[in-house]
């Protein structure tokens, strides 16, 4: 495998580079969604559970040393509760929006390097056929194996460039799905504080 990417010549640099930054990227949101699973629906659940029996400001002292996106919102709509329920509602429309909107950052660097990767071993095979057919030239020679040899070359670095897209494109494809998962959790997290929240006003 080392032969091969040295074989593949200088543009297999770049397209390594690209993969250790989309890696990078993917990682970082992988910490930071997984850093967010402390607080769920069960979280969400046993706060507004709180707000039911104890009242809203117990409710948000538990919230207080909790992390994550649910536990962001919960304390948002507690912060607005005294206000009444629609506030409350506003609240959490406009905390859910920053959280997603946090959750997402950064995927589009990660679209970018998947993009980048197949291009950059294209120009690298285009550059590479050049030369194939310049050595031809040189050496007049168009055998078989004079020519074979030269495009093996520079198809190395297409074939490089589209393993680091796809791979790259799995872990893009991976944090999406917990990225979904989380927002589905938000939305049923947000609907049962917020029923809470009315109850405990109409008492």
């Amino acid at each position: 495998m080392v032969q091969l990417f040295i074989d593949g010549g200088g543009f297999m640099w770049p397209i390594l580079f690209i993969f250790i930054i989309g890696l990078v990227f993917v990682l970082e949101r992988l910490y930071h969604l997984f850093k967010g699973l402390s607080s769920n629906e069960t979280f969400a659940q046993a706060v507004a559970d709180t707000v039911t029996s104890s009242g809203i400001d117990s409710a948000k002292t538990s919230c207080e040393g909790a992390q994550g996106p649910v536990a962001n919102l919960c304390l948002s709509a507690l912060d607005r509760a005294h206000l009444g329920p629609d506030e409350a509602e506003h609240a959490l429309d406009h905390s859910g929006n920053i959280e997603m909107a946090s959750m997402e950052k950064n995927m589009t660097w990660i679209s970018l390097c998947i993009a980048t990767a197949p291009m950059l071993g294209f120009l690298g095979t285009v550059w590479g056929m050049i030369q194939a057919f310049n050595d031809i030239k040189m050496a007049n020679d168009i055998s078989p194996a004079v020519v074979a040899g030269g495009i093996s070359v520079a198809l190395l670095t297409t074939a490089f460039g589209l393993v680091v897209a796809v791979i790259l494109q799995i872990f893009q494809n991976a944090v999406l799905y917990i990225i979904d998962n989380q927002i589905v959790t938000l939305q049923k997290s947000t609907t049962a504080l917020l029923h809470a929240i009315k109850d405990s006003s109409k008492d």
